[in-house]
């Protein structure tokens, strides 16, 4: 019988029940957590072999979303949850990035890390429960984890900080950070945030870095009763001897090699030395190559690191040429597609990312089917790395994990510049094409989309920047580097992405790769970013300052109205006649909402106008004076019946169809003629007297 721990903590005044022993007992390590009525469920299992011949952690994390946690049944056909949402896939990339650079080097067994979210209660946020759960199952379980690590998430409301606030108070927090970290220090950062100060970003760490120590503290007090015996493992090492040839014929080749700027020279020489070595050594002592070749090549590219990294600590040079603190030389341009809603082209040395961006309906917005409380979003960006981008031939297919996260980091980025609804009624979409990668695509790709809104006429409040910030620190001895390339991030200790505006942040994400950092790097590497976003800012707007003045020719029109909503019934008319023969008049596409909200969108100016036109004239009264074009529906001896709108009709009497005196109506209209009349009064009984003698159409209420 498997013994039920059971322990009830406080975060931030919410209480916490974390759990082990009762389900899931073959799984390494399985806990569920539980705040309030969500409630996960995190297990972790290991291969009892490494996985050979590979140089990093095998490390895999799903995070699992059951539609029955809010009490749904998923969408579409099948009526099953399949492919994981992107809320999902963005959770699991949230778990991984604090994880992944706490275990032990050389520990290559394959590493299963699955969340599933049981039962949500919308009000408390599942995903940093699911953070803290992966550590709870890591920490009691078997495999190796230098943890543990605590998360929190902070708001702000009103000027006061909200450690991991409700769904309900985030919805009107100027910040949205997630924090993990150590005792110690911090170890990821991401944040959404309202234009905010650099200065503010680190006080909100802080904030969470406070709260951290205590859920550190509280894991380590429950692996006391919980926690399994770390089973042993070895690193397999190079033989000294073998490690002395080899740094004595690679040493000065690569130090030579790192210093070419182009990175696709850079590569084909280090590739290069690579072939070169393994033949010297094949050829001068094959004995000693045998078994040993994989780590020869690992040795490889951590000589290449220590030159690199001394190059920055030693020499303030970096590979490239460039100081700590310089920018790559950039390029810019707006409009560059014809026939585009909009488009923007940004350039930063080797880096370059054009975006596009397509204007629709608010019927084309995005349907989300998940446990949040969102139903659906108007504002998308989509992000895609295709293979030649890198000079390699790949296959396409779904997009990675890596560009879900991407895209949803510019996402973020760029958010809080989008004009409300109710100012800007469309949907609009994003997508960021990375033509070439060098490093910093996802930043890059910040920039390209600000342009192309701009470019799109969409009435954005800024335009924002982005720059991507490294680290390299060996002991005291510490660089922040800025505008990271590709290099210098996968050898580097850092990677550090910060999008704002000219006023504040709206996005950051921080991943480490050593242990932690301290707030002072934070705080040294925000106020560069700051520096450096400045000028990419002045670049950009050299190509476009502001948002175009006029919509794209191709893209559609939308006019937004209110109607009364006891109105809504007659512009729809029976079984819709009334709407679709407005839209078939006038080659419009037309929404109502309950509240009474109408769209129209058209593809010319005219047609909208038109159509908009009808929708008045249908909710407006009918009052003396007014001026119509009607149908004739129905001719009597002593007049004739005449359409105003939809349910709407006023006699025109024999008497008021011309000046001269007829001897019959037929002589004058037709039934479904269509007549310009004039309101003359209306009785007690609301009946409509009409005349159509001095009638200006020109002056009519509407067109129909």
């Amino acid at each position: 019988m498997v013994d039920i721990i059971r322990r009830e903590f406080e975060i931030a005044n919410k209480k916490l029940v974390v759990e082990t022993g009762k389900v899931a007992r073959q799984a390494d390590g399985a806990v569920t957590l539980q705040m309030g009525g969500t409630v996960v469920l995190a297990t972790v299992v290991a291969s009892n072999e490494p996985r050979e011949g590979i140089d990093f952690v095998p490390l895999t994390v799903d995070v699992v979303e059951r539609m029955y946690a809010a009490g749904k049944i998923p969408g579409g056909f099948i009526k099953r949850e399949g492919r994981p949402s992107e809320k999902a896939i963005l959770n699991a990339r949230l778990i991984d990035r604090p994880l992944r650079p706490n275990f032990p080097k050389g520990f290559n067994h394959e590493i299963h890390i699955m969340v599933t979210i049981l039962s949500v209660d919308q009000i408390h946020p599942p995903d940093i429960l699911a953070v803290n759960g992966a550590s709870y199952a890591l920490m009691i379980s078997s495999i190796p984890f230098n943890g543990p690590i605590g998360a929190v998430q902070v708001g702000r409301l009103n000027g006061k900080w909200l450690v991991n606030p409700t769904l309900q108070e985030l919805v009107n927090s100027d910040i949205n950070l997630k924090v993990a970290g150590t005792k110690e220090a911090i170890v990821m950062v991401e944040a959404g945030s309202n234009e905010v100060s650099e200065n503010d970003i680190v006080e909100a760490i802080e904030v969470a870095h406070e709260q951290i120590k205590e859920i550190v503290e509280q894991q380590q007090q429950f692996c006391l009763s919980a926690g399994k015996e770390k089973m042993e493992f070895s690193v397999e090492k190079i033989p000294s001897e073998l490690e002395e040839k080899v740094r004595h014929l690679a040493v000065d080749e690569l130090k030579a090699a790192v210093k070419q700027a182009d990175k696709t020279v850079r590569d084909r020489l280090i590739s290069k030395i690579t072939e070169d070595v393994l033949a010297t050594l094949e050829e001068e002592s094959p004995e000693e190559l045998e078994g040993n070749r994989k780590l020869v090549k690992n040795l490889l590219k951590e000589i290449e690191k220590e030159i690199v990294r001394q190059m920055i600590l030693k020499e303030g040079v970096r590979v490239d040429g460039r100081k700590p603190d310089e920018i790559r030389s950039l390029s810019t341009e707006a409009g560059l597609l014809p026939r585009t809603h909009g488009s923007g082209l940004f350039t930063r040395g080797q880096t370059q990312v054009l975006s596009v961006v397509t204007l629709g309906t608010m019927r084309e917005e995005q349907m989300i089917d998940g446990l949040g409380i969102e139903e659906s979003k108007r504002f998308i960006h989509h992000y895609n790395f295709p293979p030649f981008s890198v000079g390699e031939p790949g296959r396409l297919g779904i997009p990675k994990r890596r560009e879900v996260g991407h895209g949803a980091l510019a996402e973020k980025a760029l958010l809080p510049t989008i004009p409300d609804e109710d100012k800007f009624p469309y949907a609009i979409r994003i997508v960021s094409d990375v033509l070439e990668s060098n490093g910093s695509t996802s930043m890059a790709s910040v920039c390209a989309s600000s342009m192309a809104l701009m470019d799109a006429g969409i009435p954005v409040s800024a335009a924002v920047g982005g720059v991507a910030m490294g680290l390299v620190k060996e002991g005291d001895s510490v660089a922040v580097l800025t505008d990271i390339q590709g290099l210098e991030d996968a050898l580097g200790d850092m990677d550090f992405k910060v999008a704002g505006t000219s006023k504040g942040v709206t996005a950051l994400q921080m991943d480490i790769k050593i242990p932690s950092v301290d707030s002072q790097i934070l705080r040294e590497a925000l106020t560069q970013a700051r520096r450096a976003r400045m000028i990419i800012l002045d670049k950009m707007a050299e190509a476009i300052s502001a948002p175009r003045k006029e919509l794209s020719p191709y893209a559609p029109r939308i006019i937004q109205l209110k109607v009364p909503v006891d109105k809504i019934r007659e512009i729809i008319g029976p079984g819709g006649k009334v709407i679709q023969g407005i839209i078939a008049e006038t080659g419009t596409t037309i929404d109502i909402e309950d509240d009474g909200t109408v769209y129209v969108a058209s593809k010319d100016v005219a047609g909208g106008k038109r159509a908009k036109n009808m929708i008045e004239a249908i909710i407006k009264e009918v009052e003396p004076g007014d001026i119509f074009v009607g149908r004739v529906t129905k001719t009597m001896p002593f007049g004739a019946f005449v359409e105003l709108k939809p349910g709407r009709e006023g006699l025109v009497h024999i008497s008021k169809l011309a000046k001269k005196r007829i001897g019959k109506v037929e002589d004058i209209v037709h039934e479904g003629d269509r007549i310009a009349v004039r309101v003359l009064e209306i009785d007690q009984q609301n009946r409509v007297s009409l005349t159509a003698i001095d009638v200006d159409p020109e002056k009519k209420v509407s067109i129909q």
